[in-house]
């Protein structure tokens, strides 16, 4: 009996050790596990009870946006018997939902008023006129609650029974106030999208949508901080008045936030949108951002210019071969503030004004103005313009000239009437080119990069009024008048965040009379308030060539954690650029770190009003790729651990 004992001790003993190295384990196993989701997806919310963790099925889960789309029938028994436009807008809707892999269900006007769109993460409001009084309370108090609008057109201005209630709903809920409808007798009107904005994201700047006027689309003027117009019906070209207020007052599109939901705006429907296949490329893509933007989903992008430039300029002076001298008055101005010009050289002008041409080159980069054919009449549309081989002896001649005459490189050129074909491209590529520039009246305010014969050809085309308008054919020989109609296309690009191309004549605003104003001008263009990149094409073209080659992807892992992925593959070092991450809730706190050790990590800044985090990276090397963790802290995830 003696012997027994100390064996149950020994099994007591053993016992106890078995339970605490299997405790040990396992508090081991969960601090290893918690240390693995916390470097894979971010800091997880817990409550007191370390094993009481609220938000893993958050991090894991990857729900499905669920959208309700009414159906209205109150406003279809107001359109004209046998009429499809409510229909047609549904299936439409759900087509591009589908195309998303959004959960798409149909509401009817009772689904409304019987409170069942509460359960959806958007509710999509197409054409949808008339609703009842019910309906109205029903949809304030959804999005104020949280949920999120898509609208499109008059929401509310009918009741069920078709009286007019008039815009009191959709102002207070947008933020707008009523401007007009578009007049319908264009069949169709041009809606420019601004750049710079998570709803714009990977749309080029200034992209003009062909919109159709069948169904009066509307144009309303933001009056609320709360809410950022995104477009304008304004159509500089053929447009009178002032260009401030025109743009005000035809905001096409809309969004922002009301309670603690969101909403987007667009005074047209989906099925009013016309073109060809690159503007429903274009458009699909606005769509899809409205959509992740009120989802919730992360938008993230490259802004257009360097640091924190909203917008750019070039500056174009045209020698010609009977140029006067006063293109010299231009030579200080550009000296003084420190900028440089691309002078558009027409051909031959290097022969009778070599003295001018060799001065200016000096001063900026030389682009010749080149003959390679033209339509004969507007209403020509054969293609007059000279054979390959013929372009690329006269593109291969000018260059040849111009640069043995300066000693300059010459890397652009313009044709003499304004107009290439795919030949010019070629020619060029082959020639040694690198941009063109055109009069043309195109569908964006910013470059275009076409890849020709594995080159990167740059095109550049008009976007504001030059000194032939505004001197020649307004008459406008005072300088205050000058400046007022110079700085109303600056301001309209600062606010598109497009590319201000000023063309300069010798005869017009060069002159001793006028050059003051270039002097204005330029500086107003670098005032902090307009932040304007006042740069050259070959600046220009370096910064768009190795931007165009950055790839970016954007991930959220769980509620807590984006994750941004950013890889050169293009010729050159990206340098000085700024990736904008939109979010959806105020954020109090930010956490950035990298996937490998060592990386430099981004400056950043935090815009409240706009809750957008602006990452500033100052140098991505040819090849280089970097991954960013950004954890963060809202108002809605206070209990976050580890930051």
């Amino acid at each position: 009996m003696e012997i027994g004992i100390p064996k149950k001790k020994n099994f007591a003993l053993t016992l106890t050790a078995i339970i605490f190295y299997g405790a040990l384990m396992m508090f081991a196993s969960i601090a290893i596990f918690n240390y693995i989701i916390n470097g894979v997806y971010g800091p997880y919310a817990y409550t007191s009870s370390v094993l009481s963790m609220e938000s893993l099925t958050e991090i894991f889960d990857k729900p499905v946006v669920r959208v309700a789309v009414l159906y209205s029938k109150k406003t279809e028994k107001m359109l004209p018997e046998g009429s499809t436009w409510i229909e047609d807008n549904i299936a439409t809707w759900s087509r591009f939902l589908s195309s998303y892999k959004m959960s798409v269900d149909i509401l009817q006007d009772e689904d409304i008023e019987l409170g069942k769109h509460y359960g959806y993460d958007v509710l999509v409001l197409p054409g949808s006129k008339a609703i009842s009084d019910e309906q109205v309370v029903g949809i304030k108090r959804y999005i104020d609650q949280g949920g999120s609008l898509m609208i499109t057109s008059g929401l509310a201005t009918f009741s069920e029974d078709a009286r007019w209630r008039g815009w009191e709903f959709l102002s207070e809920i947008a933020g707008v106030q009523f401007a007009r409808e578009i007049n319908a007798q264009q069949p169709t009107q041009l809606h420019t999208l601004r750049g710079g904005l998570p709803i714009t994201a990977n749309i080029p700047t200034g992209f003009t949508l062909k919109v159709a006027t069948w169904d009066f689309p509307i144009a309303m003027r933001v009056m609320e901080p709360r809410s950022t117009q995104v477009s304008f019906w304004y159509n500089y070209r053929k447009d009178d008045g002032l260009v401030d207020e025109q743009v005000s007052n035809s905001a096409g599109m809309v969004y922002g936030t009301y309670g603690k939901g969101k909403f987007v705006w667009m005074g047209f429907d989906l099925t009013s949108m016309v073109g060809d296949k690159e503007d429903y490329i274009y458009f699909d893509r606005l769509v899809h951002n409205m959509m992740n933007w009120l989802a919730d989903i992360p938008i993230a992008f490259i802004r257009d210019w360097p640091g924190a430039h909203t917008a750019a300029s070039l500056f174009l002076p045209v020698i010609t071969a009977d140029s006067s001298d006063y293109i010299r008055n231009l030579f200080p101005v550009l000296q003084r503030n420190k900028v440089r010009a691309t002078f558009l050289v027409e051909e031959g002008a290097w022969a009778t004004r070599s003295d001018l041409v060799k001065e200016a080159s000096k001063y900026g980069d030389l682009a010749p103005i080149i003959d390679i054919g033209y339509l004969e009449s507007v209403n020509d549309t054969s293609n007059k313009l000279m054979p390959l081989e013929e372009q690329i002896n006269r593109l291969k001649s000018a260059k040849r000239e111009l640069e043995a005459m300066t000693g300059s490189k010459v890397l652009g050129m313009k044709p003499m009437y304004g107009l290439f074909d795919d030949n010019t491209l070629t020619a060029m590529a082959q020639a040694g080119y690198n941009y063109i520039i055109t009069d043309s009246l195109t569908d964006r305010s910013v470059p275009n990069l076409i890849i020709k014969d594995e080159k990167d050809i740059m095109v550049i085309t008009k976007t504001v009024r030059d000194d032939y308008w505004v001197v020649r054919d307004y008459g406008l020989y005072q300088n205050d008048f000058q400046i007022y109609t110079y700085k109303e296309d600056i301001d309209r690009l600062k606010f598109e965040g497009g590319l201000y191309v000023h063309k300069s004549h010798g005869n017009y605003q060069l002159t001793p009379a006028n050059i003051a104003v270039m002097d204005t001008i330029i500086r107003y263009m670098k005032l902090p308030h307009v932040n304007m990149w006042v740069t050259n094409l070959p600046d220009l073209y370096n910064w768009w060539k190795v931007k165009g080659k950055v790839e970016m992807r954007i991930e959220a892992r769980g509620p807590r954690r984006i994750v941004v992925a950013l890889s050169n593959v293009g010729g050159g070092t990206m340098q000085d650029f700024a990736v904008p991450i939109n979010f959806t809730s105020d954020v109090q706190k930010f956490n950035i770190s990298a996937e490998i050790i060592g990386t430099k990590l981004p400056a950043y800044t935090y815009e409240k009003e706009s809750r957008t985090l602006m990452l500033r990276i100052e140098k991505l090397q040819k090849n280089e790729s970097r991954i960013y963790y950004i954890d963060f802290v809202t108002s809605e995830n206070k209990t976050t651990a580890g930051l």
